[in-house]
Order: structure tokens, then C-alpha cells, then sequence
């Protein structure tokens, strides 16, 4: 049974993540989450998680499709393949100018779930593939614009 209400924890977070619904979201995590984010820094506590949903969502805006997920069999772990389809809406310090360019990458999440919320995200996808595509979109559009 641990399993299948994992699944349903882990299914309601990506439909909060593509609903643009951060409170939801963070209503699934615990106090004391565990956020490792690609290319960055370990965040812990709801409260990083929130202000990095904040700058998320100020910077980004995204979807996932063809979500596959994976569950243990205690429903302790779990893992997840899927798309990122995005646009690049606020430029984000140290990465290029955003133009509104968008993208669209495979990624991956794991999770460590703990008394029914999720305590551990780590997240993954190529940081290079996104910057190509975005620089990419950006010097097609200057082009076009000439």
C-alpha cells in the first residue's frame, strides 16, 4: 500500500508543478526537505523551497510531459524520467539574456518520500543542452530580426 499512496504523492506534485500551483507543492514537502538542484547548491527546509520556487517561476515557465515514474516497493523512493518544455522568461543571473526563448530537454528527479511527504528532491538535466538551445533560439531570432 506504501507504494501506491507514494505514487499518488509523487503523481499530485508534477500536477502542481504543471498547474504552476507552488503552494501545492510545498503542502507535499516536508519542514525539513532535502533540495538538490542541478547544477547548484543543497537547499534544506521548506522555506529555501519556496524561495526557490519564487525565483522559478519568475525566471521560468514549464511543463513536463511523458512523466515515467518509478516507486520501491515500501514507497520510500522513487524516480522519475521526463520532458521539460519551457520558456525563458526573466534573465537568471549568470546564464544568457532571457528573450523569451524556448526549449525542451529530457530531465530526472528522485525522491526520498518520509511519513507521506516527500523529503529528499534531486533534479537533473544537462545545464549545456538548455544553454545551446537557448543561445540557439536567440541568435535565430536576432537574424531574423536584421
Amino acid at each position: 500500500m506504501q507504494n501506491k499512496q507514494s505514487r499518488f504523492l509523487i503523481d499530485t506534485y508534477f500536477a502542481a508543478f504543471n498547474a504552476g500551483d507552488t503552494r501545492k507543492m510545498e503542502s507535499l514537502v516536508t519542514d525539513d526537505l532535502i533540495h538538490d538542484v542541478n547544477q547548484g547548491e543543497r537547499r534544506i527546509g521548506k522555506d529555501k523551497f519556496w524561495s526557490f520556487n519564487v525565483h522559478m517561476s519568475r525566471c521560468y515557465k514549464e511543463r513536463l510531459s511523458d512523466i515515467v515514474l518509478f516507486v520501491n516497493d515500501d514507497g520510500s523512493r522513487a524516480a522519475a524520467e521526463f520532458i521539460v518544455h519551457g520558456s525563458y522568461i526573466e534573465t537568471d543571473e549568470g546564464l544568457p539574456e532571457a528573450r523569451g526563448q524556448t526549449y525542451k530537454l529530457p530531465a530526472g528527479s528522485f525522491f526520498e518520500i518520509r511519513d507521506g511527504r516527500i523529503a529528499r528532491i534531486t533534479t537533473y538535466y544537462n545545464l549545456q543542452t538548455w544553454i545551446d538551445q537557448v543561445q540557439g533560439e536567440e541568435a535565430e531570432s536576432l537574424t531574423a530580426q536584421a
